[in-house]
């Protein structure tokens, strides 16, 4: 039997294998259904799934991938997802926020300027507005995904389906990274890393967070910059006015298309800014709201599972402003940096996503989507099993759903970010003395073909 037939045969193994097995455990997740009645039959699925996810990644990485291997392993990243698709969400609440706040839009009023608790509002509440969050607080969602919203409401309504937005998002990331990755003969490795990773089916499939808008405008930012670079800082501002997050990328964007040097520089920071005007526009005078909005969101929702945010809260005391002006002078002192230096955009925004994460003042699971479609480019062994770990923070449920208590443990807190900093250090070690020099350097050279 010749090598390559072996080879063959290899692949197509560890893709039915896992890919099987995954189905399975979310098939037993949408039996479940009601996932917040049964948190601690869901985390024991989601960290199974979350090992057999890394075994296959291992197995990929052994493997050269063909084009009939793609399109399965694609195939099974969306057959993983529709048993979650049917599901109501239930593990978060953000998607009834979601809802009410098209609701109110489609009712004449602008989301920045009534909170839910409005008397004014009575008339719309159905049995659904006792499960919105933060009812007394106006909206915090940048205007991209207002507009989302609004058009969600008219289209799909319904709980379970007003999740297709998101859903899609997801999906398209995939097809995005699979035509980023199409000449790398590792991409079956890659593009699994996001297409079958269990946080991400979760948190997308099953609960429909927002995040996955602004991950797709990072990736098609990424997956544009070799032809069009000017226009490929347009997903990216999208993705700010969807999430804030990618805010931190537009420097490195802009310099990176030539500013101030070359006229494609000030093309790329003119159409970031058109970008964020035509969204914006519709919203234009709840904008003031806005800011005091969200302002009031980051003083009082702080600390929820975070990791160095925690800690230097804890060495200053509590209650003071240094852990988020530590986060934010890190964050975007980063990212100027970067900019002078004119980075890849795919490292950039690796390394700038992964220091909003360390330091954000919350840490929800959802949030560690950001970084997996760049861990296909830099698969760092840290920040997957991160992605993993994190379903230990659901255990905050429990305690929610019997006392009404939403208080993260200390323990769990540990038990999820210990293993990750000892293995980040370890593997940047490892790295700094040599080892894995060649694979780092592919990594690095994949992770620049969107641009060179």
């Amino acid at each position: 039997m010749s090598s390559t037939l072996k080879q063959a045969r290899l692949i197509w193994f560890w893709l039915i294998s896992a890919g099987v097995v995954l189905e399975l455990i979310f098939l037993r997740m949408h039996k479940l259904y009601y996932l917040k009645n049964h948190v601690i039959g869901f985390i024991e699925l989601a960290l199974a799934a979350g090992t057999i996810y890394l075994i296959a990644l291992y197995g990929f990485t052994r493997t050269h991938a063909t084009r009939a291997a793609t399109i399965l392993l694609i195939f099974l990243a969306i057959a993983f997802r529709a048993p979650l698709w049917t599901l109501e969400p239930t593990l978060s609440d953000d998607l009834h926020r979601y809802r009410w706040e098209g609701k109110v839009q489609a009712h004449g009023y602008n989301p920045y300027t009534i909170a839910p608790n409005d008397a004014r509002l009575a008339s719309l509440r159905d049995y659904y507005y006792t499960l919105v969050p933060g009812r007394e607080l106006p909206a915090i969602y940048p205007p991209a995904s207002e507009l989302v919203f609004r058009a969600a409401w008219k289209l799909c309504p319904g709980p379970v389906a007003f999740k297709i937005p998101f859903e899609l998002a997801d999906v398209l990331t995939i097809f995005v990274l699979a035509w980023i990755f199409r000449n790398d003969p590792r991409r079956n490795f890659r593009l699994a890393v996001y297409a079958w990773n269990p946080l991400v089916i979760v948190e997308f499939a099953g609960s429909g967070h927002n995040d996955a808008l602004a991950i797709l405008g990072i990736v098609s930012g990424l997956a544009m910059f070799k032809k069009w670079p000017s226009l490929s800082v347009v997903p990216v501002a999208l993705a700010t006015t969807a999430k804030v997050f990618p805010a931190v990328l537009l420097p490195v964007w802009i310099r990176r298309a030539g500013w101030p040097q070359r006229k494609s520089g000030w093309w790329a920071a003119a159409f970031a800014a058109l970008a964020c005007v035509l969204v914006v526009v519709p919203y234009w005078r709840g904008l003031p709201m806005f800011r005091a909005n969200f302002a009031y969101y980051e003083a009082t929702f702080k600390n929820y599972h975070a990791s160095l945010y925690s800690i230097i809260d804890w060495l200053t005391g509590g209650h003071s402003k240094i852990p988020a002006l530590v986060g934010i002078t890190a964050s975007w002192g980063l990212a100027l940096y970067l900019a002078w230096r004119r980075s890849e955009t795919t490292r950039a925004a690796y390394l700038l996503i992964g220091t909003i994460l360390l330091f954000s003042p919350n840490g929800y699971s959802w949030y560690f989507t950001w970084i997996v479609p760049l861990l296909c480019f830099f698969p760092n062994p840290a920040w997957l099993l991160l992605t993993v770990l994190q379903f230990l923070s659901y255990h905050v449920l429990i305690g929610y759903g019997i006392l009404g208590v939403f208080h993260f443990d200390p323990f769990f807190q540990w038990l999820v970010y210990t293993p990750f900093y000892l293995l980040l250090i370890a593997h940047w070690i490892y790295r700094r003395q040599g080892g894995g020099s060649d694979h780092a350097n592919s990594v690095y050279r994949s992770s620049v073909t969107a641009e060179t």
